[in-house]
């Protein structure tokens, strides 16, 4: 939208999380937080994205990609202070600005996307997200008059007996015309217990000063959700991941038990793959149809999988590549592998890929058996048609030609 830009606020400290990683880095569901916010930037075509940092900005700024405008707040003096350090990006800007937290990962597309919309049909100075919810300390409180018409924003610090038992809260998601936002930000108070500037005191200063401000109400509650513990970061992920695994058997993907299954955000699935109870599938996986993964299997990064492959329980793979067929019914480890199709690989095998130093190759062809309990030392090359013997040990740099059957330790070719 050319006349949409968005910041992101991403300066505070977590001091609640007791953790040296920045607050916005935090990883949910194979995400960083902020990540889930760029995507929503992303999509609503915001002409440009600001992320306010403070603490910790170096290291927030190597994550961040190199499209963004970066604004540094120098010091951590609250909400308003960080939207009032981006002001110079917005000079001569006369577009709306969505402001977004980089700590609430729960929020969805489609309800940033109805909040502009709601905004510019409305033709108001702000609306903003709430959220109705039974567990609300901790939240603003949105303050409306006798009318309905939203009046203020009261923080838990600030509100009064009466205040603290309002259920509507403020989500932390705000779109303003840009140029009223910047002129009444100055009127902000310091807040006198915390010694911070608020954002959501620019509420009751605009309704003060005669300005239209509207509302949204997300109908799901979570989305107000902000990460400040590390039990508020378990509560995020299990939303993600349900949200994850429910996308998937959208697209036509069994999964056997939902409450056992661990699938992160970047895995693509084919339709028809049954996913068996305590799987746990990381980053950057891609698995063909009609394959059979678990119970019990771990599927880490960079792993893609053909169809109709078997990977049964106790099976761990990580950063390799398994052709069409090919099966691995029981307990066993492929690290860095190339394995072709119609492979069988018997219980207890494993590429034994470091050695001290580097992660070396496998490479397994088409048709290959890798009998019970053996053990490969990359770099390994085991040719198509190519046997090794139950238990056999396969060395450093062996290359098995097509065809041929190895056992023993060292391994070594059958002649007939």
């Amino acid at each position: 939208m050319k006349d949409l830009r968005t910041i992101i606020l991403a300066a505070g400290k977590g001091a609640r999380l007791k953790s040296d990683i920045p607050k916005v880095l935090h990883n949910i569901g194979g995400e960083p937080m902020i990540d889930y916010i760029l995507i929503i930037a992303k999509s609503l075509g915001s002409l440009k994205t600001n992320v306010i940092l403070g603490h910790q900005s170096e290291k927030v700024k190597e994550h961040l990609p190199e499209n963004i405008d970066i604004v540094i707040q120098n010091k951590l003096l609250g909400t308003a202070d960080a939207v009032k350090s981006a002001a110079g990006n917005f000079r001569g800007y006369k577009g709306d600005v969505l402001i977004l937290s980089g700590d609430t990962p729960l929020l969805k597309k489609d309800t940033i996307k109805e909040l502009v919309r709601h905004h510019k049909k409305k033709d108001v100075v702000c609306t903003f997200l709430t959220a109705v919810v039974q567990d609300n300390f901790g939240y603003g409180r949105i303050i409306r008059g006798m009318n309905g018409a939203v009046m203020a924003i009261r923080e838990e610090n600030d509100a009064s007996k009466y205040e603290k038992n309002i259920v509507e809260i403020n989500v932390g998601a705000y779109c303003f015309k840009s140029e009223i936002l910047y002129k009444f930000l100055n009127s902000i108070a310091v807040n006198k217990k915390k010694k911070e500037f608020y954002l959501t005191d620019i509420i009751e200063v605009l309704t003060g000063n005669g300005q239209k401000v509207e509302t949204l109400e997300t109908d799901d509650a979570k989305e107000g959700l902000g990460v400040n513990t590390q039990e508020d970061i378990a509560v995020c992920y299990d939303v993600i991941r349900h949200r994850i695994l429910k996308d998937l058997m959208r697209q036509g993907v069994t999964i056997i038990d939902p409450q056992t299954t661990y699938i992160n955000a970047k895995v693509k699935i084919g339709r028809d793959t049954v996913i068996r109870p305590f799987t746990f599938i990381e980053d950057n996986v891609k698995i063909g149809s009609h394959c059979m993964i678990g119970p019990f299997a771990r599927i880490r990064a960079d792993v893609k999988l053909g169809n109709k492959v078997t990977i049964g329980n106790f099976v761990e793979i990580s950063r390799s590549q398994i052709g069409n067929e090919t099966i691995m019914k029981h307990f066993g480890f492929l690290g860095d592998a190339v394995v072709g199709s119609h492979v069988n690989i018997g219980a207890g095998a494993v590429t034994a890929n470091y050695d001290g130093v580097n992660k070396n190759k496998t490479r397994i062809n088409d048709q290959a058996f890798i009998g019970s309990d053996s053990i490969l030392v990359a770099p390994v090359k085991v040719g198509k048609k190519a046997v090794t013997g139950a238990g056999c040990v396969v060395t450093k740099g062996k290359i098995i030609p097509d065809g041929k059957v190895v056992v023993g330790v060292p391994a070594k070719i059958i002649t007939h």
